[in-house]
């Protein structure tokens, strides 16, 4: 019989972490360290809502774990502390995450949510879309108040949906007669504006905040502050915070991933027993967490990517194997053409009776699964007969086999 006292007592001795929530994502410090001057912009141009007047509609942007979400929350919260008791209107700010599933994949679910966040109650199918769109309205215009709407990750719900949705929230305010509302949208996607329909980033982006990634050293001092409290004493090998400060820098410098890398290096340093955590458990989170991370995109795609890694991963494999055989011995990372992959696509398609995307959109998605380092793509020529994408993948054959189950649970093969 399997015998867990020893695993269980060793966790209960508990060398390591003193509070181990505040390194984790949802977890908001008192201070928010470098985001000083953007914290002022969000509060000078939403400042305006406490005396009844509609803010312009702000749109915050920068890459992820940039402190977007964080700053735009204090802001919410000091908001709300200023908010006088006797005022002749009410105040409500609203937050939704866009990215989350079940709520941003279509227009409805995204409107009965935020109906549900104003206090509403709506099925979670059924009603019209127009229907729950009024109702919205009626919810919204049914006593004097000021609504901010905060929209996060908003460029996932236009992926998914369209410009005409947000278009229509953002014009909300021409059918209110005794409300305002206005919208602070977010993205990781820097150059979303830039993609969406022209109508709507006028509406969308009256006032812009851009948060620029973290350098090393900020990423430190944010790694020092939260360390001292979430763990005990002593328990940091020199040079830790630095190392761990450096990678999230490579990487967009990304605070959360950075917290996250001291989260899982502690965790992995508790499940050894050790009583400091080491370069090497970092080390061990940082290759754990590229892993995740890559399933985590893998398993939140649209369908249609998923089609199209599905039609790569497939190829491979076949790819690989018939050269094993041929040559006797086993072949890593073979490589196949842009070609094979959208006629294997195409078949995917029709098997689930989806539509089919120009080989173009397919050759854009191609490139996207490059820039994220699930494939590596190298241009080839062909002499007379041009050139060509040459395809591998880039993840071991452990993500690969993981990745195969998240798109056979999500489509239907």
């Amino acid at each position: 019989m399997l015998q867990l006292d020893d695993i269980f007592k060793s966790f209960d001795k508990n060398n390591i972490f003193k509070d181990k929530s505040i390194l984790q994502s949802n977890y908001r410090p008192n201070e928010i360290l470098h985001r000083e001057n953007q914290i002022r912009q969000v509060a000078s141009i939403l400042a305006p809502i406490l005396r009844g007047e509609r803010a312009s509609n702000l749109f915050l942007y920068g890459k992820t774990g940039t402190g977007k979400t964080l700053s735009i929350h204090y802001v919410k919260e000091e908001l709300l502390k200023r908010v006088k008791k006797d005022n002749d209107f009410k105040l409500k700010i609203e937050y939704l995450n866009c990215k989350l599933k079940k709520v941003s994949d279509t227009e409805y679910r995204i409107l009965a949510e935020l109906i549900r966040k104003l206090g509403g109650d709506v099925p979670t199918t059924g009603l019209p879309t127009q229907s729950l769109y009024n109702q919205f309205i009626d919810m919204i215009d049914n006593k004097k108040q000021l609504i901010v709407l905060i929209l996060d990750e908003i460029d996932q719900a236009v992926k998914k949906i369209s410009n005409d949705f947000l278009y229509n929230l953002t014009r909300i305010n021409s059918e209110l007669s005794k409300s305002q509302v206005c919208f602070v949208g977010v993205s990781n996607n820097i150059t979303f504006l830039e993609e969406i329909d022209p109508r709507v980033k006028s509406s969308l982006s009256e006032e812009e905040v851009v948060f620029p990634p973290y350098n090393a050293l900020q990423l430190q001092e944010i790694l020092k502050s939260r360390a001292e409290k979430a763990f005990k004493d002593n328990v940091l090998q020199e040079g830790l915070i630095a190392k761990c400060a450096a990678l999230a820098a490579r990487e967009h410098g990304d605070a959360r991933r950075a917290l996250d890398l001291l989260r899982v290096a502690g965790e992995l340093a508790e499940r050894e027993n050790s009583k400091k955590i080491l370069l090497k458990h970092l080390d061990e989170a940082n290759n754990k967490i590229e892993s995740d991370k890559i399933l985590d995109i893998i398993s939140s795609e649209p369908k249609q990517f998923q089609y199209v890694l599905h039609s790569i991963i497939e190829l491979s494999k076949k790819s690989k194997n018939t050269l094993s055989n041929y040559l006797g011995k086993k072949q890593n990372n073979e490589p196949i053409f842009t070609g094979d992959v959208y006629n294997y696509y195409k078949e995917v398609c029709l098997k689930n009776k989806s539509e089919v995307l120009t080989q173009r959109r397919v050759s854009d998605i191609i490139q996207e699964f490059d820039m994220l380092g699930i494939i590596n793509v190298r241009v080839i020529s062909k002499g007379r007969w041009g050139r060509t994408r040459e395809i591998r993948l880039a993840i071991g054959d452990d993500i690969i086999e993981k990745a195969r189950k998240i798109i056979s649970d999500s489509i239907n093969f």
